[in-house]
């Protein structure tokens, strides 16, 4: 039976808490940053965690059991 690979965009894109939650980076804070105020420009730099709604998909493209 052949390897079961990682998705490599997803591997680059989640990481794992010590708990075993998925840590998310936000959208909408790579370029045009000028029209958002510098509120929501801070908040978007904080990691998030992965809804649990989607957090089967998530561990099937990481290759998590």
């Amino acid at each position: 039976m052949p390897k079961v690979k990682t998705n490599s965009g997803a591997k680059k894109r989640f990481a794992l808490t010590g708990t075993g939650k998925i840590k998310r980076k936000h959208a909408y804070h790579s370029h045009i940053l000028t029209k958002k105020t510098k509120k929501q420009k801070r908040n978007l730099v904080h990691t998030g965690l992965v809804d649990s709604a989607n957090k089967r998909q998530v561990k099937e493209l990481l290759c998590l059991r």
